[in-house]
């Protein structure tokens, strides 16, 4: 077949698919009539839960605020709004409130450390935090979503966990994903549907979905999330929030299930912080980062008349990928236009090939070896699942996968092989976006680039359009930091986009996200 006939092919498909997304939208939008109108979230009627992270954590050295009292705001929110979204996955207030009150006992000892003492030791001290269910805290569950690991517990903390607990952070609970962390909408047979709190006929994002939820929810005043196709900033996007994927390598891996198999895998992986306001996430990267915090120049003050800004409106046109709605085209160029008038910097419009074949990019860098693939997983790594056994299951309700879990294992095995050929190649290629990519924004450039091309889907409807992904998924093949920023409303679900700068240049996105919040309100409160 010539190439002009693969393109009249790849057009028709296009304008089915479009067809296709147009029915399925009409369909989930009657079905979620049906159930009723969308659940209104209570107004936030304790003011402590308003405050940005930095402001608490200042408020509890300085003896203003007790730490008991902050943590029972954020318990009485959560145990408020939780029957409504239902992102809880495991709580731990009792054991969370005692630590608030040794917290207060040691403020009110003689032996007090002074504020300034706290805030270089333990500048998180007296803070509640969440993260999401893959990622390991000792003494709590770590299903993953999985129905046979619904009783799994870890023996110790992740990494990142540990590092933020050292900081002084009290964990409150954990948040719901979906099943195995591979899709992105969190829905899985072990906690049920996440909703979105703008409208809960919407989705959540994933698989970080639970924690994009309960930090747009007011539940917490930060989470830990992980991404390794756009887990962090998809949910920050449906949910409104900010969240930071940081440069590869940077916050350690350890602790997460499922864990990445291949160095590949690796290098698309990376934990970082999720919440509502922006100037929270640097000192949260601080303590993340670890050992690897002098890679970074988070203390640098940033000019942004000075930098260099690039951006795109969408990915060219990649196969099977939802056009970019014009709310959130709309919201970018208004985001351009602060930025000429403020900042006196005029964004150029750029054009990468490669993020036409993102996909491809990202499937060849996310493929397991032979016997380590997705049929694997789902069997909690204990053999394999039959995947038209399970299918057969589902269709009885008598099975342990969700459906969408099953498409994508038998998906996988319909794809490339780790050896193939095609995919060394698109390796190869993927180096070569990452060179061409480094080399444009250097040490004083950032790219704007959606963060997904339409605001959130409703319930199941990512079926009919499970590659829109892609969006978020190639800046994983990059490895670069990027910041998922919220830019506002459309039809009162939040669009932004995310901000994506050169390796180790995290402070560059951060800043800019703190201009966004600055220019455009940040977060919004999720109340009709």
């Amino acid at each position: 077949m010539d190439k002009s006939m693969l393109k009249l092919v790849g057009r028709i498909a296009s304008i089915v698919h479009r067809f296709i997304e147009f029915l399925a939208r009409w369909i989930f939008l009657t079905a979620a009539e049906i159930t009723g109108k969308p659940e209104v979230l209570p107004p936030i009627n304790n003011n402590i839960i308003m405050h940005s992270t930095q402001a608490l954590a200042m408020m509890i050295r300085q003896r203003k605020l007790k730490c008991e009292d902050v943590m029972k705001a954020y318990i009485e929110r959560i145990e408020a709004v939780q029957p409504i979204l239902n992102f809880v996955a495991e709580d731990r207030f009792k054991g969370a409130l005692e630590e608030a009150r040794r917290c207060d006992e040691l403020l009110n000892s003689p032996d007090a450390p002074s504020a300034a003492d706290l805030e270089k030791s333990k500048p998180f001290f007296g803070i509640p935090f969440t993260t999401k269910d893959c990622i390991g805290v000792a003494q709590m569950k770590q299903t993953a979503g999985l129905f046979l690991r619904r009783n799994t517990r870890c023996d110790r903390d992740a990494e990142a966990i540990a590092s933020m607990k050292k900081a002084g952070a009290i964990l409150i609970a954990t948040t719901n994903v979906s099943e195995l962390a591979m899709w992105w909408e969190s829905s899985n047979l072990v906690y049920g549907t996440t909703r979105n709190p703008y409208n809960t006929w919407h989705i959540v994002g994933g698989s970080s979905g639970g924690e994009g939820c309960i930090q747009a929810a007011a539940g917490a005043p930060f989470g830990i999330g992980s991404d390794i196709g756009g887990s962090i900033r998809m949910p920050c996007f449906f949910n409104g929030i900010f969240g930071h994927k940081p440069t590869n390598g940077i916050v350690s891996n350890d602790g997460q299930y499922p864990n990445a198999q291949t160095d590949e895998q690796k290098h698309l992986l990376a934990i970082g912080p999720m919440c509502r306001f922006a100037t929270d996430m640097k000192p949260i990267l601080k303590i993340l980062a670890g050992k690897n915090i002098d890679k970074l120049n988070l203390d640098a003050k940033v000019d942004l008349s000075k930098l260099k800004f690039y951006y795109m409106e969408d990915d060219g046109g990649q196969f099977l990928v939802s056009q970019v709605s014009k709310d959130i085209r709309s919201a970018m160029a208004k985001f351009i236009y602060t930025l000429e008038i403020a900042h006196k910097v005029k964004a150029e419009k750029i054009k990468i090939k490669k993020f036409k074949k993102g996909l491809a990019l990202w499937f060849a860098n996310m493929t397991s070896p032979e016997g380590m693939d997705f049929a694997w997983e789902l069997s909690d790594r204990k053999g394999r699942i039959s995947i038209w056994w399970e299918f057969i299951k589902w269709l009885t309700r008598t099975g342990s996968h969700t459906f969408v879990a099953i498409f994508t294992a038998a998906f996988e095995g319909l794809s490339m092989r780790f050896n193939d050929s095609k995919r060394v190649q698109l390796l190869d290629e993927s180096k070569d976006l990452r060179r061409e990519l480094s080399d444009l924004l250097g040490t004083d450039g950032v790219f704007l680039y959606p963060t997904h091309p339409t605001p959130a889907p409703l319930h199941h409807e990512p079926l009919v359009k499970p590659f829109n992904f892609a969006y978020t998924a190639v800046i994983n093949v990059l490895g670069f930091p990027a910041t998922a920023c919220p830019l506002g409303m459309s039809n009162g679900l939040p669009v932004g986009i995310q901000v994506i700068a050169g390796p180790y240049q995290d402070h560059l996105s951060l800043a800019v996200a703190e201009e966004i919040e600055r220019a455009f309100g940040g977060w919004q409160i999720p109340t009709a």
